[in-house]
């Protein structure tokens, strides 16, 4: 479970580590009250759970309560990556001496923890890694051992953090241990100009195979994708490209995700509809797909298994019938292989669907869905 930034900051609150003053709001007139009681410059920050809110407008500094109002009114219901904002977190602005990164996450590769800091926070910690992969410390943490005071403050020493921000390093790892979290991540950490190290965001992602240990957030519809899709049953991750991506496994699905790239263009999602997917899953899952904006083309990879190529077939035609008009906005590329293919591809071919179009292989159904997509 992913937390919006004010609940990852209550569950900070909770543990001893310091945020800006602050409350959510689901109005203007709200935002309005709120920077009235705190008294001071305020931010209006979207809640959405996505990054790149301050690149899509959804971060704005307001200067009191009326300003705060019009800001909250242009946030709210802004939509920043298939994310609609139905909240606001608004807080005292806090103005940044210096601003780091931290982060501890499950290192799966390792089998442990691993806590990633640097000096250089408030800014995309994926572009650093790439840029500059010496200005970020990683340190493999033992779960047994954990990370005590001494650890932290070895971490802040190696970051070229203050000492100041070790205490907060320590409880920042014990939100993770004590939380049965995924990830703890805070950028930017910061030192104020008072001194005072302040986690100005958060993000959280909880296991959910351990919420029945502890009292979780309630789960909350907000109309996003996601929302829909997992209301389906579907696993759906919202990307960043172009070419909508359906496969079955988790497996297949990452694959043709890098075949896609490999093609020269970006996916816009993964979606996996899993090993035993009926005609109704199948018709869910291009539902879902094509309701993103985003969506120039979609590549449909499956290889039969438990999941019949015959039923997958079935659903892309119940699909295409159900969405009508919409249903013809954007081509569909589909590559069967596996149980009843043979049958898969004769009902796709006899539905005689404009928009479909079928490729025998992975690589060249890649290919064709990113000239599609690119509107070749």
């Amino acid at each position: 479970m992913d937390l919006y930034e004010y609940q990852a900051k209550e569950l900070f609150g909770r543990h001893g580590i310091p945020v800006p003053p602050g409350r959510v709001a689901e109005t203007p007139g709200q935002a309005r009250a709120i920077a009235a009681e705190l008294g001071a410059p305020v931010v209006v920050k979207a809640q959405v759970k996505t990054g790149g809110r301050g690149k899509a407008g959804g971060i704005r500094a307001a200067a009191g309560p009326a300003a705060a109002e019009e800001e909250a009114a242009r946030v709210l219901g802004m939509d920043i990556k298939g994310h609609i904002a139905k909240r606001v977190l608004v807080e005292a602005a806090t103005v940044p001496f210096e601003e780091y990164y931290a982060a501890f996450l499950v290192d799966r590769a390792e089998g442990g923890f691993l806590a990633m800091v640097s000096a250089q926070g408030g800014m995309e910690i994926e572009e650093l890694a790439a840029t500059d992969p010496g200005a970020i410390v990683r340190l493999p943490i033992d779960p047994a051992t954990g990370v005590d005071a001494g650890t932290a403050r070895l971490l802040a020493a190696k970051a070229g953090l203050p000492q100041a921000a070790a205490p907060v390093l320590e409880r920042l790892w014990t939100v993770m241990a004590e939380e049965d979290a995924l990830l703890v991540e805070v950028n930017p950490l910061i030192c104020t100009t008072g001194q005072q190290i302040v986690a100005l965001d958060g993000k959280v992602t909880l296991d959910d195979n351990a919420a029945f240990r502890h009292e979780r957030p309630a789960g909350e519809r907000t109309g996003s994708l996601e929302d829909r899709a997992r209301a389906k049953g579907l696993n759906y991750v919202k990307l960043d490209g172009s070419v909508g991506v359906i496969g079955n496994g988790a497996g297949l699905v990452m694959s043709t995700l890098d075949v896609v790239a490999g093609a020269g263009a970006d996916p816009a999602n993964f979606l996996d509809i899993g090993g035993g997917a009926s005609a109704q899953v199948m018709a869910d899952g291009l539902e879902i797909i094509l309701a993103d904006p985003d969506v120039r083309s979609v590549l449909v990879n499956v290889f039969g298994g438990i999941t019949a190529c015959d039923a997958v077939a079935n659903g892309i035609v119940t699909a295409l019938e159900l969405l009508g008009e919409r249903g013809h906005s954007r081509p569909i590329v589909v590559r069967l292989d596996g149980n009843n293919a043979e049958v898969g591809r004769r009902i796709l071919s006899d539905a005689r669907h404009p928009v479909v179009r079928q490729v025998s292989t992975m690589d060249g159904a890649a290919e064709m869905a990113a000239r599609l997509a690119a509107g070749a």
